[in-house]
């Protein structure tokens, strides 16, 4: 009897394994996988102020310790302005403007941003994708990164999010490839 109790045990943690094994694999594969969008962005609707609730750590936010937020207002060209901002260490608020344009039709979820100053937009390495790889249907919780998954942020349209939602959304990115490891959890009105 003692010997079918340690046969099941075993039998268990390999079951455990296996399918520890096989997500793992999925999550691998999916990361192989090219990133998809959302099928359709409808840009007017998205304009206004976004919350960082998550982000991967980047070299350009490096400063920044909390209040992070990004405003986006739609230009008379079709183009975005993008005004980012974040409370660094001494209480002071750092801002950067910039561009956004799309990239394919006028539902694109697609877009480039530009920090460069604008004489340098003719050069395409100033520009960055913008992609929105996920985006809830009240437009109120987004996730944008670019192809190669090197970059990652999670926003909101209030400095709080449910976390029914946020875990979702988590478990979405999850499917997509993302490693949820190197996600960090930004700090909203301390």
């Amino acid at each position: 009897m003692k010997l079918n109790r340690i046969r099941s045990g075993v039998l268990g943690i390999l079951l455990s394994l296996s399918a520890f094994a096989a997500m793992a694999a999925d999550a691998t594969a999916a990361a192989a996988a090219p990133l998809t969008t959302i099928a359709a962005l409808d840009v007017p609707r998205y304009m206004g102020t976004w919350y960082e609730i998550a982000k991967y750590p980047n070299r350009f936010q490096r400063k920044c310790v909390a209040d992070t937020q990004a405003d986006y207002r739609l230009l008379d060209d079709g183009t975005v302005q993008v005004t980012n901002r974040c409370r660094m260490e001494g209480g002071d608020i750092n801002e950067a403007q910039g561009v956004a344009r799309q990239v394919g039709g006028a539902d694109s979820p697609k877009l480039e941003v530009r920090f460069a100053p604008a004489w340098l937009g003719f050069l395409p390495w100033v520009w960055g994708d913008y992609w929105v790889v996920d985006l809830d249907p009240d437009y109120s919780l987004v996730a944008v990164s670019e192809p190669k998954r090197e970059y990652l942020w999670v926003l909101s349209r209030s400095p709080k999010v449910d976390a029914q939602r946020y875990n979702a959304l988590l478990g979405r990115l999850l499917e997509k490839g993302f490693d949820l490891d190197r996600l960090e959890p930004s700090r909203q009105g301390d």
